[in-house]
């Protein structure tokens, strides 16, 4: 009897233990998803200056094609540009349910209402939905009184003709493995804006450092991709944020208008030499970018004709085969 009680003991403890584990392990979190990735990208530039096929403008647009979703990423300048360069590239934008507006400049807004009022006919909800940063819809005034804002101006058009604004302060997932940054955070002193706007905001009137500015950022198995407006917040501070926020990832690429032309080559050769930190590899500048800079870029960074390249409407980046120029950019 005495052998028989110890024994007895253990199989009680043995069990207690084994309950104890089995409710640690049912109540403990469940283990993080890994974040997901995008497999199949094509982004397909719809407005900017330089333009061998269709309409070119002081303007950006971009369709973003992330495993079969779309985007909108701006809307161009003048109201048809992206309409008719759209259609000139057999795209059909009536199947595009999403808009992300980098800022509230006119050359990235201006299409925005013309766009949606013909597409809405083909398909009620063809960029009906319409992602922005905080302080889209602040108020620009002017010395003569009036307001340089046209998505302010033009607000409640766009909600007669049923688009639904969403308002970002900070970085969201709109897609699986599709992030936008929100406002970005200007940890390095870039100043890529003209500093002579004025923007009334919770603060007052100051000056407007356009702080609404966000980009989009698609992760992949090869890296990030980062697409710009204008680049406003700073093209390094937007890389930087978007390596920190979603995964510090090589640079894949990185494209769009990235307001670099006004900058000298002691500074240009500094965010050169970011980029080559961050890993770039492909380099599309559009719109704001500059010729100069592009250029420039390419020579700092060690990248090639092949893999840095001036943006053209109808140009291309295609994950795993890189960008296509058109003719006039080769």
């Amino acid at each position: 009897m005495s052998l028989l009680v110890p024994l007895a003991r253990r199989a009680r403890l043995l069990a207690s233990a084994l309950a104890l584990a089995s409710t640690a392990t049912a109540s403990s979190p469940p283990a993080t998803e890994p974040t997901p990735r995008v497999r199949a990208l094509k982004i397909t530039l719809l407005s900017t200056m330089l333009a061998d096929d269709g309409i070119g403008e002081w303007g950006f647009a971009a369709l973003v094609e992330a495993d079969g979703q779309k985007i909108l990423f701006d809307t161009g300048a003048r109201p048809r540009t992206v309409l008719e360069n759209a259609r000139e590239l057999k795209i059909d934008l009536a199947q595009v349910p999403m808009v992300v507006l980098s800022h509230n400049h006119a050359d990235h807004t201006g299409g925005l209402l013309t766009l949606r009022r013909e597409l809405q006919a083909t398909n009620p909800a063809a960029l009906s939905r319409v992602h922005v940063g905080r302080g889209l819809f602040w108020s620009r005034p002017t010395a003569d009184g009036g307001d340089s804002n046209l998505p302010l101006k033009t607000r409640a058009d766009y909600e007669a003709a049923g688009l639904t604004f969403v308002e970002h302060e900070k970085p969201a997932q709109i897609l699986p493995g599709v992030w936008v940054t929100g406002p970005v955070p200007r940890v390095h002193p870039e100043r890529n804006w003209s500093g002579r706007g004025r923007v009334k905001g919770p603060e007052g009137v100051v000056e407007d450092t356009i702080p609404e500015d966000q980009s989009l950022v698609v992760d992949t198995d090869r890296g990030l991709v980062v697409l710009s407006g204008c680049g406003h917040a700073g093209v390094v501070n937007t890389a930087e944020y978007a390596r920190k926020l979603v995964r510090e990832a090589p640079l894949h690429a990185l494209l769009g208008g990235l307001h670099l032309f006004p900058l000298d080559g002691e500074r240009l050769d500094w965010t050169a030499d970011k980029l080559k930190a961050f890993g770039i590899e492909s380099f599309l500048g559009a719109h704001c970018t500059g010729i100069e800079a592009v250029y420039h870029v390419r020579g700092r960074a060690g990248l090639t004709r092949k893999s840095c390249v001036v943006g053209a409407v109808g140009a291309t980046f295609v994950l795993g085969e890189g960008i296509d120029p058109r003719d006039l950019a080769r």
